[in-house]
């Protein structure tokens, strides 16, 4: 039998007019009616209609995300395909536990729109900053941000994303020395992020307590479909286990690649990736070429992926 991996897009990804084609669909569009009412604003007309500047703004792109993701993961149950696994980058992380049934959609966009609040509070803006270093191996990276830590400048490894793909994050004078220091070590490249604080640092610590409690009072059953996390890069079941995890995971590395390499140990053959763009799919296929994966943000990838399933 087949088994597919349901996995979840992070930040950035959003992109406006996300989910706009499946909302002829009544029980579609009812998501984003859901998230307007549960948050008190009109998420939906930032989703559809931008401006792109409000949409990125963590607490808004967080339950964006969130909503379009979960959205698309239940138009693919109905569709007859189901996940063995569930995944998410970052933020993703929360999509995939919605999916995998450990805690509600109205749970889950308040908590993420609350943990983008709690983010945006921990780190002035502008005084975090990450960087995508290309083309250098994770030891000799972590040797070049210890160094640059060690100086007083904190930056750390935070998306192990693919092999030669790595984002540090720290402060903005440690990711900027970091970034120097990776070239003259060997790396080809140091993109600068445009993202609104230091994700998956030390940095983001302070924002751990508030989350923690928020956690706490939501609602939480042990996973029907193990997920993924992101801290561990194993699956995880355990409602107890998810909660922690989601805390460290503010402030720890996500594992990206090592995620994948896990799911494809434990024999996943497909890849679906849920929401706007494809991001994930892109750092999936550096990991194993041979994969097969797939993206659906609209009708028409949707219906791809419903055809190819009959082959399955």
């Amino acid at each position: 039998m087949v088994k597919v991996a349901f996995v979840f897009p992070g930040q950035g990804s959003q992109v406006v007019g996300m989910g706009q084609e499946f909302l002829a669909d009544n029980e579609s569009e009812n998501y984003y009616k859901q998230a307007d009412q549960l948050l008190g604003f009109e998420l939906s007309k930032l989703m559809l209609e931008g401006p792109k500047e409000d949409l990125t703004l963590t607490y808004h792109a967080q339950p964006a995300l969130l909503t379009t993701g979960v959205m698309i993961a239940d138009l693919l149950k109905k569709e007859g395909i189901h996940p063995s696994y569930t995944a998410g980058h970052s933020l993703g992380e929360y999509a995939a536990l919605v999916t995998s049934d450990v805690m509600s959609f109205k749970d889950g966009v308040q908590a993420v729109h609350k943990r983008g609040v709690y983010m945006n509070e921990a780190v002035p803006a502008g005084e975090g900053a990450m960087a995508a270093i290309l083309g250098l191996d994770r030891s000799t990276l972590k040797e070049v941000t210890d160094e640059v830590s060690r100086n007083g400048e904190l930056v750390q490894l935070a998306n192990l994303n693919c092999p030669g793909q790595i984002v540090i994050s720290g402060t903005a004078k440690g990711v900027e020395e970091a970034s120097l220091k990776a070239k003259e070590a060997g790396a080809k490249r140091a993109i600068p992020l445009v993202v609104s604080g230091p994700f998956h640092s030390e940095l983001m610590r302070p924002a751990s307590g508030e989350l923690k409690e928020m956690l706490a009072s939501i609602e939480m059953q042990d996973a029907k479909i193990p997920v993924i996390a992101n801290v561990t890069a194993q699956p995880v079941t355990k409602k107890q286990d998810i909660q922690s995890l989601l805390v460290e995971q503010l402030y720890s590395p996500v594992l990206w690649e090592d995620s994948v390499r896990t799911l494809l140990e434990a024999g996943v053959d497909v890849f679906i990736e849920c929401g706007p763009g494809k991001v994930l799919s892109g750092l999936i296929k550096k990991v194993d070429r041979k994969v097969k994966t797939y993206c659906v943000y609209d009708l028409a990838t949707l219906k791809q992926v419903v055809e190819a399933a009959k082959e399955w």
